[in-house]
């Protein structure tokens, strides 16, 4: 837009109120060459020298830069400070889909630049169109403005205009995960946003109370995870919402815990179980060789959707905390609490590092081939934690702890688990084990659907149950999480996307069930019975074949017919 020819007189006009009404020069960065042409014939009509500045340099009455490099943050900072006019430009959303983990309001290059001017750039885009410019006094929606209704709001005495509350929860995301340090008028609005949250406290939200994304309490909950995530006193913030019940009187964190980690994954992030659990409002710290420290991140919580554009919340929107470990010891706090896991980054080979964490308590976890089974059924299972998980080489169960206290052996059940990822391994063509174990996680309420794949394979607490019950596998199948582990499988070269996209996963679901459950296809599923098969494909003939109907259950059909004419003749 910064280039663009019909732009040229606005671009104009903004060069020379940035001048501020003096003659002088105007400095073009060389990346902005196309503006350099459109601007500097008019603005020597208006006294305004153009020329092509690599750099900031003396002498400059306005900057020209894009917003893709911040060498000269602290240049520029002085150079507005001082008097002089900045025009910068870019966009941030292709930064943000080349840096998972980060925050572009945070950490996009332009916006060191601009945040303590006030302004960011977000890591997103509009839809092209038409935008009204607002009328003054129209009551239109500001930031600060919907704060102050918002504090009124929390006190009973006034209600946000319409549509207000759900841009304020997203604009308060936005804006507290900007550093506040060293930028006053930031600082100033963290500290009342604090005290807003400790006059509330936390607002009870569960699948039994949720609430509606377009409320006080959901503006609430952002709020206080991302003032948690910028450095506040979690365990003020939960004691403040325990209503009588001190988390301290709940958990009482055992001594440090010593681990060695694989630090080395070629191919992808990792996330490395550590069998530990974080209270919400506790504070656990991290010590680790100060040559470990390049690229390895401490995650707190495994439950990653972000709920955000949820109708309804039986949670908090989010509910992770991730830090990097970019020092040799390292204290880190949530407010939701959470399992302890040490991410390891693609590429990294570090090889075994050993950590020490302190100020945790143990949680549920069995390691199949590692934790002792005595262990297991005498203490392990029993700790008083929400959340525990069992694990392979290959697949990581995530599931409430209620559902293992009954489990007396998690062998026979992780070995099925490993027999059904080689399986899924097998079908994929893909080594086994896994590279690294896929995982699948129980929350009280996901993203989309009643499951969806990715890592982790996120479904319902309501599923934990026949996750961990190898009978009720053997005996009647497990079609949902096998559906979302062919997902993962599933490669762009051989789908025929929209049509394939929820049928070639189902070719895993048949396999496992047949080869390793000794399931048929026609009693894996309810849709896969002969006389539903058979209606199918008639009504589908019926109506022409249209390839728009050609999806999901009439897709997988293609496929079987192809499986079972090549059954026939090896028979």
């Amino acid at each position: 837009m910064l280039c663009a020819p019909k732009l040229g007189p606005f671009l104009c006009n903004a060069i020379t109120w940035l001048a501020g009404g003096q003659t002088g020069r105007i400095g073009v960065n060389p990346n902005f060459k196309k503006l350099y042409s459109l601007v500097s014939e008019m603005q020597i009509k208006r006294g305004l020298k153009c020329s092509v500045e690599s750099h900031l340099t003396t002498g400059l009455n306005v900057y020209c830069c894009s917003a893709y490099s911040d060498q000269e943050a602290r240049k520029l900072h002085e150079f507005v400070a001082e008097g002089g006019g900045l025009l910068i430009g870019g966009q941030a959303w292709w930064w943000a889909s080349q840096n998972p983990g980060k925050t572009a309001v945070a950490d996009y290059p332009g916006n060191h630049i601009l945040n303590p001017f006030g302004l960011s750039i977000l890591g997103s885009s509009l839809k092209s169109g038409r935008f009204p410019v607002l009328v003054p006094g129209k009551g239109n929606y500001h930031f600060r403005s919907a704060l102050s209704q918002f504090q009124d709001e929390v006190k009973g005495s006034k209600v946000l205009a319409e549509g207000w509350q759900s841009k304020l929860r997203k604009d308060c995301a936005a804006f507290l995960k900007i550093p506040a340090e060293g930028i006053p008028a930031y600082a100033s609005l963290h500290r009342f946003l604090r005290k807003v949250l400790k006059q509330t406290g936390l607002p009870h939200v569960s699948q039994d109370h949720p609430v509606h994304s377009n409320s006080c309490e959901a503006t609430l909950l952002c709020m206080a995870t991302e003032l948690a995530q910028s450095g506040t006193d979690c365990f003020s913030v939960v004691r403040r919402a325990s209503k009588g019940t001190c988390p301290s009187q709940l958990y009482s964190p055992g001594p440090p815990v010593t681990m060695e980690i694989n630090g080395t994954s070629p191919d992808t992030t990792v996330w490395v179980s550590t069998g530990l659990y974080l209270p919400g409002g506790f504070t656990a710290n991290i010590m680790m060789p100060c040559a470990a420290t390049t690229g390895l991140q401490v995650q707190i919580g495994c439950h990653s959707d972000d709920l955000s554009e949820a109708k309804k919340l039986c949670r908090a929107p989010v509910v992770i905390h991730r830090c990097c470990l970019d020092r040799p010891e390292l204290s880190v706090s949530s407010l939701w609490g959470g399992l302890i896991y040490i991410l390891v980054p693609q590429g990294s080979n570090l090889g075994p590092v050993s950590i020490t964490i302190t100020g945790v308590v143990p949680a549920p976890y069995f390691k199949l081939g590692e934790t002792s089974l005595e262990e297991w059924k005498s203490s392990i299972r029993h700790y008083p934690v929400p959340w525990g998980e069992l694990a392979t080489d290959n697949i990581i169960l995530t599931v409430p702890s209620e559902h293992l206290q009954d489990l007396e052996d998690p062998e026979p059940l992780l070995h099925l688990w490993d027999e059904m990822m080689g399986a899924v391994a097998r079908l994929a063509s893909i080594s086994f084990p896994f590279p690294r174990p896929e995982r699948i996680v129980a929350d009280v309420q996901i993203s989309a659907g009643w499951m969806h794949s990715g890592y982790p394979v996120m479904c319902h607490k309501k599923s934990a149950e026949e996750l961990v019950n190898e009978k009720k596998i053997k005996f009647n199948g497990i079609w949902g999480p096998i559906h979302e582990l062919g997902h993962n499988q599933q490669r762009h070269v051989w789908e025929f996307p929209p049509h394939t996209t929820e049928a070639t996963c189902n070719l895993w679901s048949v396999y496992i069930h047949e080869t390793v459950l000794g399931i048929h296809r026609s009693q894996a599923h309810p849709a896969l019975t002969p006389s539903d098969r058979e209606t199918r494909v008639q009504e589908y003939l019926r109506k022409g074949a249209p390839l728009k109907e050609w999806s999901v259950w009439t897709a997988l059909e293609t496929y079987l017919q192809v499986l079972e004419m090549n059954e026939r003749r090896e028979e």
